[in-house]
C-alpha cells in the first residue's frame, strides 16, 4: 500500500462502497422494534455521519483467505440475521455504510478500508467491520498510523497468526503488523489460542516480546479474566474460527474445540463495554460452508451483544477523571515502587497505575493506567507483583 496516495475527504469515502443486497432475503413486515428500523443506511452525503456512534462496514474480500475462499460473501449473509434482531436501546445511532467490493489489487481493498476507518476514527465513530478474511485487520491497523498514538491490539483466535515473512495472508498478517514501520503497536494480546495448534518457538517469541496470550482453557475456566484484556484494547479482531465447529460450522478453519456461542457472546459484550476500544472487526465467516445459516445467525448475535455492551459504557478511563475512582496504595517489600490501584465508583472495575521509568517519553501516556482484576489487587496485597504490571513496565522502558 502506497502511503503517498491521497487521503479522501469525508464526502469522498462513498466511492468505496456499494449498497448491500441483504434486503432481498429478508421477510416482509418486520416489526418496528427490529434493528433494521433503528439503523441508517448510507446514501453518500456527509451530513449522514452526524451524531452516529457505530458504522457497520462490510468488506467482500477473500483473496488472502487460503482455503476459506468464499468468506467474501459473508457480510450480507450476516446482515440478513442481524437486522431481524430486536433493538432494546436507542442510545446508539448506527449507520451501515454498505460493502467495500474487492479492488483491482488486494492493496486497493486495504486502502479503501484504511481510509474509511481513519475517517471514522477522526469523527469518533467506531468502525464495526464485517469481513472477509482476517488479514483485513492489517488495513484496520493502518488507519491508526496518522492519528499519532500507539495502540493495543487484541485478537480472539484459536491460533497465533504470525507468518515466516512479510506476507499479509489470513495466517500471517500479525507479522506484517509487527514489522510495519513506523511501529505504533504498544501491546498485542490473543484470547483463546489452543496450544496444540501453536508452534512452541512462536509462544516463546511472543512471551519474550512481553505480549499476552491466553489459552482457551484459561478463559473458559475464568471468563472474567478476559474483561480487562478487552478493556485495554484500542482495536479487536475476532476470528469466527475461534468458536467450535459444532456451534459455528461456517469457516474452513473451524475445529472440534473452541469457544461456545455464549462464551463468544460474553467476550463481545465485554469488548463493547470498553471505553477505550475504537474499532472492532469479525472475520472468516464463510456462508458456503454454513448449515442453515447457523453461523451467520450466531455472528449476528455476537454483533448484537457488542452493540448492547456499547450502550452500557460507563465513561471510565480514559474518559473519566481520577475523582471518579477510589485509590489504593500497596507497598511490596523490596520493590522501589508502591503499587497504586484505582477502583471505579461507576463500574467497580479496577486499574493498576504503572509508573514511567525515569526520563521516559510521554508518548506512552495512554498505556500507564492498565485494566486489571480485583484478584491482581489481592495478589499485590500478598506481596506479589502482578505479571501484567511487570510486563507493562518492561514495555514502557
Amino acid at each position: 500500500m502506497d502511503s503517498r496516495m491521497p487521503h479522501f475527504r469525508h464526502m469522498d469515502i462513498n466511492v468505496f462502497f456499494k449498497p448491500s443486497k441483504f434486503r432481498e432475503i429478508l421477510p416482509d413486515n418486520l416489526h418496528p422494534s427490529q434493528l433494521i428500523h433503528h439503523t441508517h443506511f448510507f446514501e453518500g452525503e456527509p451530513e449522514e455521519f452526524e451524531n452516529k456512534s457505530i458504522a457497520i462496514i462490510g468488506v467482500c474480500e477473500d483473496r488472502n483467505a487460503g482455503k476459506n475462499a468464499g468468506c467474501a460473501a459473508g457480510p450480507d449473509a450476516i446482515r440478513a440475521f442481524l437486522y431481524q434482531l430486536y433493538c432494546w436501546d436507542e442510545k446508539v445511532n448506527i449507520i451501515d455504510l454498505g460493502n467495500i467490493e474487492p479492488g483491482n489489487e488486494i492493496t486497493d481493498t486495504y486502502y479503501a478500508l484504511n481510509q474509511t476507518c481513519q475517517f471514522l476514527l477522526r469523527k469518533k465513530i467506531l468502525p464495526l467491520i464485517i469481513g472477509g478474511s482476517q488479514d483485513l485487520t492489517y488495513a484496520n491497523y493502518l488507519a491508526y498510523e496518522n492519528l499519532e498514538q500507539t495502540v493495543n491490539l487484541v485478537t480472539i483466535d484459536h491460533r497465533l497468526d504470525f507468518g515466516k515473512g512479510e506476507a499479509t495472508g489470513h495466517g500471517d498478517y500479525l507479522n506484517k503488523i509487527i514489522l510495519h514501520k513506523p511501529n505504533y503497536l504498544f501491546n498485542f494480546s490473543n484470547i483463546g489460542h489452543q496450544r496444540y495448534l501453536v508452534e512452541p518457538e512462536l509462544l516463546e517469541l511472543v512471551t519474550n516480546m512481553y505480549f499476552d496470550v491466553f489459552r482457551l482453557g484459561e478463559i473458559q475456566t475464568a471468563p472474567h479474566v478476559a474483561e480487562p484484556i478487552l478493556r485495554n484494547a484500542d482495536m479487536i479482531s475476532f476470528d469466527v474460527s475461534s468458536i467450535r465447529m459444532s456451534e459455528a460450522p461456517g469457516s474452513a478453519y473451524a475445529g472440534p474445540n473452541g469457544f461456545y456461542g455464549d462464551e463468544a457472546a460474553q467476550l463481545c459484550r465485554y469488548a463493547g463495554m470498553s471505553d477505550k476500544l475504537s474499532s472492532f472487526g469479525i472475520y472468516e465467516y464463510n456462508p458456503s460452508l454454513d448449515r442453515n445459516g447457523q453461523t451467520a445467525h450466531l455472528v449476528a448475535q455476537l454483533i448484537w451483544c457488542f452493540i448492547e455492551g456499547f450502550t452500557q459504557r460507563k465513561q471510565d478511563y480514559p474518559a473519566g477523571t481520577y475523582d471518579d475512582y477510589l485509590k489504593y496504595m500497596v507497598h511490596i517489600a523490596g520493590e522501589q515502587h508502591e503499587l497504586t490501584f484505582y477502583k471505579s465508583n461507576k463500574s467497580d472495575r479496577w486499574w493498576m497505575d504503572v509508573p514511567y521509568p525515569s526520563g521516559q517519553d510521554i508518548k506512552y501516556e495512554r498505556h500507564h493506567l492498565v485494566p486489571c482484576t480485583y484478584e491482581e489487587y489481592q495478589q499485590a496485597t500478598n506481596e506479589e507483583v502482578p505479571d501484567r504490571w511487570w510486563k507493562t513496565y518492561q514495555k514502557l522502558t
